[in-house]
């Protein structure tokens, strides 16, 4: 499915010089300078990707550009990304080739995104289904878009883009279903952002508020050299017994 990817023309919305609040985006080293107030969060984030998670309705591409600005990132809508790649709306492609292959497409475009920084992406909101999927967004720091249901279901009649769970009989109790299935595989996100009809920017201002409590600084190194203990308690700087040499290629191990 990756070839299919680069085959329609993934590399093209790679290319320098495009707008990421176009459906395609910039090479990721063009990112602007985060403002003054969310520098140092920027600095310890390093460049490392956001991954907004959350069901249909949770606001994660209106969340994503307050963010994005906030830390100098792009911002990437990953359903967008997938269309313009298959060159067919995101229903067509269900309709015409199913679910699988729309997993496959969207694990391909993923796959793709890993490879870049400093992107604030918008995910849709099966991404979580697929566990490989998983191992890419782990790459970066997955956030949670959590809300309630009736607060979801409002959104999505309010929203003109067309919904195929708005046309079933009951797509009150579609959502619950999907909700309930998922808000485990949402749950294993580095970050949950609750949230209720608070404007996008101060969603986005809660994420930022939570950032620094799950990130680490680098552990500086040691001021002195590292000394290790034998079984009788004498003190030395490497692991071979006195007088043995260590065997080709082993790693060097006095800490000096």
């Amino acid at each position: 499915m990756e070839a299919f990817i680069l085959e329609t023309g993934f590399d093209s919305w790679l290319t320098p010089g495009r707008s990421t609040m176009e459906p395609a985006f910039r090479d990721p080293a063009d990112t602007a300078a985060p403002p003054a107030s969310h520098r140092e969060l920027a600095r310890r984030l390093r460049g490392i990707n956001l991954y907004l998670v959350g069901m249909m309705g949770s606001g994660k591409s209106s969340i994503a550009r307050p963010l994005a600005e906030a830390l100098g990132y792009r911002v990437i809508d990953a359903d967008t990304i997938l269309e313009q790649v298959a060159g067919r709306p995101i229903p067509e492609i269900f309709e015409r080739d199913g679910e699988a292959a729309f997993r496959d497409i969207e694990t391909a475009v993923l796959d793709q995104l890993a490879g870049w920084h400093s992107l604030v992406v918008a995910t849709g909101g099966g991404v979580v289904s697929r566990p490989e999927n998983w191992g890419r967004l782990h790459q970066g720091v997955v956030i949670w878009l959590d809300a309630p249901k009736d607060l979801l279901l409002r959104r999505l009649r309010a929203d003109p883009t067309p919904r195929p769970l708005l046309a079933r009989p009951d797509p009150a109790a579609r959502l619950g279903d999907l909700l309930a299935a998922r808000r485990p595989l949402y749950a294993q996100a580095d970050l949950t952002i609750p949230q209720g009809d608070e404007p996008p920017a101060a969603v986005a201002a809660k994420v930022l508020a939570a950032l620094p409590t799950i990130l680490r600084d680098p552990l500086a190194p040691p001021e002195h050299p590292v000394e290790l203990v034998d079984g009788e308690g004498r003190i030395r700087r490497d692991l071979n017994p006195p007088g043995a040499s260590a065997p080709p290629g082993a790693p060097h191990t006095t800490g000096s």
